[in-house]
């Protein structure tokens, strides 16, 4: 699927608003928990993180440690998913599958950030059984990563760039003919990075040229919100629910 075929996984009219770890700033991220709180508010996008268990687990999770949010410490990647399942983010909510979160929000589609090399094949298997295809985006930091998931799975995955092809579109908008991954559907990335502006006219006009979708995040300010929609971005990832709700209702795009 080239990037100009509009993939089933951005079949949404207009931007579409992301629940960022099912909305972070509660403290619950990424927990079953925290997206109840996002589909009853009506979101039907979230974004969310995977890491894979010493025996093939995939979980939903953001760090590559249970240390920061949970009551219980070590590497993912070490530990067993009987040991990962005792976790409790704030001391009171467990850390889901990935699959059970397919499962119980049936009507969802998800943007998922792979976060280490082993939760690759895992991820792509999943959605490959499930059969999924229009549900799930993925991504990556890494470009090499969010490649290898496009390889695996074929063009029926809808992926994005990681850090390496955001530079190269960047790059592409100046006109230097900088090398761009084909066939990802959207390109995903922070407002700004180390005070560098990311998002401007120039770079949303040149993803939209190469039939690439814009996603930011992570933006929880209202006045920060409104100036990306006027920029004409396609997707805004936000830990504030209740904010990015109001300002999409007060331009007539929340639906």
């Amino acid at each position: 699927m080239s990037a100009l075929t509009q993939h089933p996984y951005l079949d949404h009219p207009g931007p579409i608003p992301f629940a960022h770890r099912g909305g972070a700033s509660d403290g619950l991220e990424n927990t079953a928990a925290a997206f109840r709180r996002a589909a009853a508010l009506g979101y039907r996008y979230f974004e969310t993180d995977v890491h894979a268990t010493a025996d093939g687990r995939l979980v939903a999770f953001h760090d590559a440690t249970l240390d920061r949010v949970t009551d219980a410490r070590g590497r993912i990647v070490d530990l067993p998913w009987s040991q990962v399942r005792r976790a409790r983010v704030a001391g009171r909510e467990p850390l889901p599958l990935f699959e059970e979160l397919l499962e119980e929000f049936p009507e969802a589609r998800w943007n998922v950030d792979v976060k280490a090399a082993p939760a690759l094949i895992p991820l792509v298997g999943l959605i490959r059984r499930t059969g999924c295809w229009d549900r799930v985006c993925v991504g990556s930091f890494s470009e090499r990563r969010a490649a290898a998931a496009a390889r695996l799975a074929g063009p029926r995955l809808a992926t994005s760039y990681g850090v390496r092809g955001v530079l190269g579109l960047r790059l592409r908008g100046y006109g230097i003919p900088a090398p761009v991954r084909r066939g990802a559907v959207c390109v995903q990335v922070p407002r700004a990075q180390n005070g560098v502006p990311v998002v401007d006219e120039r770079f949303v006009r040149t993803a939209h040229a190469r039939g690439l979708k814009v996603h930011v995040w992570t933006v929880n300010e209202a006045d920060g919100m409104a100036a990306l929609l006027d920029l004409g971005v396609d997707g805004i990832m936000t830990d504030q629910l209740d904010t990015l709700r109001a300002v999409f209702t007060a331009r007539g795009l929340w639906c």
